[in-house]
């Protein structure tokens, strides 16, 4: 009698252990400290973002927020490592368009930019901005059109290599202002400003976070962003619409995922807590201070978004006639 006592007690034991282990597992979650790849250098808009968020993040979890720069191959790295890491939770990554441009300018795609990655959710939405080097004799959007136009094959135009997000937001403007400049790519951001200091790179679009301290510095100008409004952080620059270019619009937008089976709890319990973050004053404050608007979305309307916007970057590699690079 007492044993069969015993054992149904121990077994009334492991069930309520068994059902308070399933939720619970998910509830606890992060542990230890969570790894946020960032697949571009320091000084890149996404890695202001991923600084930004992984710093509320972490007071939130009381976990550290790693951020993890894993620059190269236009994103190719970073995406590699996430795509491969456990799908737990604890490798997740802050990316934007090149994520889904890397993939298509692959001639042999490691990992397809929608299917094998878990979606989390937007972040943020920035404007790309126009700027000029200090010797480059320009103060209005009209002036550069005007310049350039002149003397088409003169002028060289920077990015941050072949297929970027910035590379592509020149083709843009470029075609839109009937413009022929010569594109040079760079691997380093310090590079780029500072073959603008020195007059040989004259005109760049940059996404606005990663250049807001160079401008607040004053040694590059912006001469118009590609909003649809005017920047909170340049409230004094005019958009291009405003300045020549009637309904164009240059933009961007970053969003974090992770590697592919990340279960559904934890994906949802990370989006939750990002959209409480980024409805924050302060987090909002800070993000329009550095150039960037937060912005959020459900794990299936980010997907969507990336969905719409791998279409939107093949039609424009299709027409600038851009071919593999790696």
């Amino acid at each position: 009698m007492k044993t069969t006592m015993l054992r149904t007690f121990a077994s009334g034991i492991g069930a309520v252990l068994a059902l308070l282990s399933g939720p619970a597992a998910a509830q606890d979650y992060p542990t230890r400290p969570v790894r946020m790849v960032v697949p571009f250098p320091p000084g890149a808009a996404s890695d202001f973002l991923a600084r930004v968020l992984g710093l509320k993040l972490g007071e939130a979890w009381s976990q550290q927020i790693v951020v993890d720069n894993r620059p190269g191959a236009g994103g190719l790295i970073g995406g590699t490592l996430v795509a491969r890491a456990t799908p737990d939770g604890y490798t997740i990554a802050l990316i934007g368009q090149p994520h889904l441009t890397a993939a298509q300018l692959s001639k042999q795609p490691p990992w397809d930019p929608l299917k094998d990655f878990s979606h989390i959710g937007l972040v943020a939405s920035m404007p790309n901005v126009i700027t000029v080097g200090p010797g480059f004799p320009v103060n209005t959007l009209a002036d550069l059109i005007t310049q350039v136009k002149a003397r088409p094959g003169h002028y060289n135009v920077g990015s941050a290599g072949m297929g970027s997000s910035s590379h592509l937001a020149a083709e843009m403007f470029n075609a839109a202002a009937g413009l022929k400049s010569v594109h040079v790519p760079f691997k380093l951001i310090g590079d780029i400003f500072a073959e603008m200091y020195g007059g040989r790179i004259h005109y760049y679009l940059f996404p606005l976070p990663a250049v807001m301290p160079v401008l607040k510095e004053g040694k590059i100008r912006a001469i118009a962003t590609g909003g649809r409004a005017r920047a909170f952080a340049l409230p004094q620059v005019p958009t291009m619409s405003e300045a020549g270019l009637p309904g164009f619009e240059s933009a961007t937008y970053f969003g974090l995922l992770g590697p592919s089976g990340i279960p559904r709890k934890i994906i949802t319990q990370i989006n939750a807590e990002t959209v409480k973050q980024l409805k924050t004053e302060d987090l909002r404050t800070r993000f329009q201070n550095g150039g960037a608007d937060a912005a959020t979305s459900t794990p299936e309307g980010f997907y969507k978004i990336q969905q719409a916007e791998n279409e939107r970057v093949k039609k424009i590699i299709k027409d600038i006639d851009l071919k593999p690079l790696f």
